[in-house]
């Protein structure tokens, strides 16, 4: 079954104190067309900044750090702490918002993603005309941190699911797990309502930080895992805003908080995970294991996943069925680059991440145009040849890295380092190998390497520009 995209049919707003900065915090949800995808606006700067939702703008990609949350940043703009809005939306299954904020964080609520999901179904949902675009899980897809003890794996699956567990050596968290199986039916009842969870050892190092200033016994679990004459706890009265005194409960929580499920802690990482893995830019079809997962571990497994997506919309862009060992075959290369017989040099495309890397394959016959005069007897393929088909090659990786790709053209401006180690005859392959080196604006320089049978044949580094068509 086909599912549309959905948005919601008013605007509305949701407003309350903000974890981090304690400060008051409206978020504003809007209605947005297809294929928009999800879009926060920074209102309380001029002029306004917009981050789209994707795991290319997470915080930590640009050198800040993610204290314990999932942040993002374009010009140097801040959002902290957008995991539970994002939980909401994946467990709403929404794909198109324009989602303004007056403050750098969203409300924190009670800590869990109920309160935005309150309101969306308030605004209503509404279903679009478009059909939702994918990310097919194909192959497993692993991540694992030794260090840490964290597996991530992502298998496929006709449907979607997510399984979570932890285990932090602490009695009273103990060993947990939990799984969702249907967003449908499980999302709103089963995991919107679970709250976020810390250590108490870790409330104090927050409070020195200067973080948390909108924190309570009202939207965060507390787990004691230190005795409290081992804590200043009048610091944890004044920051978490306690009134009475601070005690381990019979429970193991501070002021023995009571949960709302057995497992709290474990349906919120999933919530936590669904909001993260929202990031790549497009719903899931899979399933999803993970253990003991945290932010970090979710951003960097969504962004292989997201690579994984774009090479999957290119090969759906480009060719009707995906060759096994392709990416892109001879068909879709066609289709990608304006150059034709005598003069297209690549066969294959084998391997890519767009604006990154990208691998290539060129079959070298006995029937190629060039032998018959280079040379008669004695057939070689003319270097600049070689040169020219990883040029080809290096086009595709930039060309498709562009948002409109049919619409630019790529320039060769130069050459540096070119060096041809062996000859290449008839009856070999030669691979390509193009990695980009460095980019500014839309001038790019890019390293390439030819190889046949494992060995370097060519390389050189080159320079080009990427250009309107129309400006060509």
């Amino acid at each position: 079954m086909i599912k549309k995209q959905k948005t919601i049919q008013n605007a509305i707003s949701y407003t309350g104190v903000g974890l981090h900065t304690g400060s008051i915090s409206s978020i504003t949800f809007r209605p947005a067309p297809e294929n928009h995808g999800v879009v926060f606006v920074r209102t309380d700067v001029s002029p306004a900044v917009e981050i789209p939702a994707l795991v290319d703008f997470v915080a930590e990609d640009n050198g800040i750090d993610s204290l314990r949350g999932t942040n993002l940043v374009k010009d140097g703009v801040m959002i902290y702490t957008v995991e539970h809005v994002l939980a909401a939306l994946a467990g709403l299954e929404i794909d198109n918002l324009r989602i303004e904020l007056n403050a750098p964080e969203p409300p924190v609520g009670d800590g869990s993603s109920m309160p935005f999901v309150n309101v969306l179904l308030e605004a209503s949902l509404m279903e679009q005309n478009q059909a939702k675009n994918y990310l097919v899980i194909e192959e497993s897809l692993y991540f694992h941190d030794e260090k840490k003890g964290i597996d991530l794996v992502a298998l496929p699956l006709d449907d979607f699911r997510v399984s979570v567990m932890i285990d932090y050596k602490n009695p009273a968290l103990g060993s947990q797990h939990s799984g969702l199986f249907s967003l449908e039916k499980e999302f709103i009842v089963e995991f919107a309502p679970a709250r976020t969870f810390c250590f108490l050892h870790e409330v104090e190092l927050l409070i020195d930080q200067k973080l948390i200033k909108g924190g309570t016994l009202h939207n965060a679990v507390v787990i004691c895992d230190k005795p409290l004459n081992g804590v200043d706890e009048k610091k944890i009265r004044n920051s978490l805003k306690i009134d009475g005194h601070v005690f381990v409960g019979e429970n193991g929580l501070l002021n023995n908080m009571r949960l709302r499920f057995k497992n709290e802690p474990a349906r919120h990482k999933v919530l936590d995970m669904l909001g993260d893995l929202y990031l790549i830019g497009a719903p899931i079809q899979g399933q999803i294991l993970a253990g003991r997962p945290g932010h970090k571990s979710n951003i960097e497994f969504a962004r292989r996943l997201r690579s994984f997506y774009q090479k999957q919309q290119l090969t759906r862009k480009y060719q009707n069925v995906a060759r096994k060992g392709a990416i892109f075959d001879f068909e879709a290369i066609q289709r990608i680059l304006p150059h034709r017989y005598p003069f297209l040099l690549v066969d294959r495309i084998i391997e890519f991440e767009a604006g990154k890397r990208i691998v290539g394959i060129k079959n070298v016959t006995g029937n190629e145009e060039f032998f018959v005069g280079h040379f008669p007897g004695h057939p070689i393929m003319p270097g600049v040849l070689i040169i020219e088909g990883m040029a080809q090659t290096g086009g595709i990786m930039l060309l498709n890295s562009e948002e409109n790709p049919a619409d630019k053209i790529l320039y060769f401006s130069g050459m540096d380092g070119v060096r041809f180690r062996k000859t290449v005859v008839p009856g070999a392959q030669l691979v390509y190998e193009l990695e980009l080196v460095k980019r500014r604006s839309n001038t790019v320089k890019m390293q390439g390497k030819a190889y046949v049978d494992g060995e370097l044949v060519a390389e050189a580094e080159m320079m080009a520009a990427i250009v309107n068509r129309n400006e060509s």
